[in-house]
């Protein structure tokens, strides 16, 4: 699937942002991102306390007790970066810094203001940064496999930014967002299930299967919008962002059908993935009324999918 080309018509009507060499899109502070900057620094600093508590109370020592700290830390932080994703894209920020990546000059002061943009590629480079500490402590498949997973997640941080801005097709914004999900189960499972390999564990779980399908027809979803268009509403899908939206939707049931089969082994997994639906009927609106700034709903849909997939993990074998 790809973009199509401008014609010249579309061109002489084009964003001149978007068709800047940087592609500067500024979100706007509002008091409600600034209540969220709080409660974002509230998570990542509960991240990093969480992870020394569980250092300290552990049974293990050493470098053993370090490494156990770092994979609760490095969980919570895979998590609020998604979020961060979403608060991006929920209050028009997804191109606040333009295509430079992975940093501007800056950046710092933008993190400061509150841009989540800036504090989605902080958060990130501190992600990155206490993978490759595990990597270097406790060498092995999850560590390994998590590095990499971040690595190849952070390379296609700069193809959705060209996404957004028109340039690359949305299955790179797809690929972005499945990649980031396989880092925080990756680490998700070295916290329920230690010493079990998380592809053995990931091929054999079909209750993840339908969910990261539908993890990545949403972000091609969000890509086919690009920056700031609606989807428009529909009967049936004529352009190809509906075609991508209602496929979407199609996986969604599919994991409730997926989940429904598998009763009772994941229930709460199951009835937050039908109240998921409703959320998503909502966001749809949301995203036609304010296309550059659907709001808040964003993030809550992105949360309750992070609750399905803690919820499946979590599930005792």
């Amino acid at each position: 699937m790809s973009t199509q080309e401008a014609t010249p018509a579309q061109s002489a009507h084009a964003d001149p942002q978007l068709t800047s060499p940087t592609s500067v899109v500024e979100g706007e502070i509002t008091a409600t991102v600034r209540v969220i900057r709080v409660l974002i620094t509230v998570l990542i600093a509960a991240a990093v306390v969480a992870g020394i508590v569980r250092g300290i109370t552990t049974s293990a020592s050493g470098k053993s007790a370090v490494v156990d700290g770092l994979y609760l830390t490095e969980t919570g932080l895979a998590a609020v970066l998604i979020l961060l994703g979403s608060l991006v894209e929920g209050f028009g920020f997804g191109l606040s810094l333009g295509t430079q990546w992975p940093y501007t000059r800056n950046i710092l002061v933008l993190l400061v203001r509150g841009d989540p943009e800036a504090a989605h590629r902080i958060v990130a480079t501190l992600v990155g940064t206490i993978a490759v500490a595990l990597a270097i402590l406790a060498p092995g498949s999850a560590t390994i496999s998590g590095l990499v997973l971040i690595v190849l997640t952070a390379l296609l941080g700069i193809g959705t930014l060209h996404v957004l801005a028109g340039r690359l097709p949305s299955v790179v914004h797809g690929i972005h967002g499945l990649l980031a999900y396989g880092v925080f189960l990756c680490f998700l499972n070295t916290l329920y299930r230690p010493g079990v390999d998380f592809w053995s564990y990931l091929g054999n779980t079909s209750a993840l299967h339908a969910l990261l399908l539908t993890v990545f027809l949403g972000g091609m979803t969000t890509g086919q919008r690009g920056f700031g268009k609606p989807i428009e509403a529909f009967s049936w899908p004529r352009r190809t962002a509906q075609i991508v939206m209602f496929v979407h939707l199609l996986s969604a049931l599919a994991v409730v059908g997926t989940l429904g089969a598998l009763m009772p082994k994941y229930p709460v997994a199951l009835y937050l993935a039908v109240a998921q639906i409703s959320i998503g009927f909502l966001l749809f609106h949301a995203v036609n009324l304010k296309p550059k700034n659907p709001g808040i709903l964003v993030a809550f849909h992105q949360g309750m999918v992070l609750s399905i997939t803690l919820s499946i993990v979590a599930v005792a074998h």
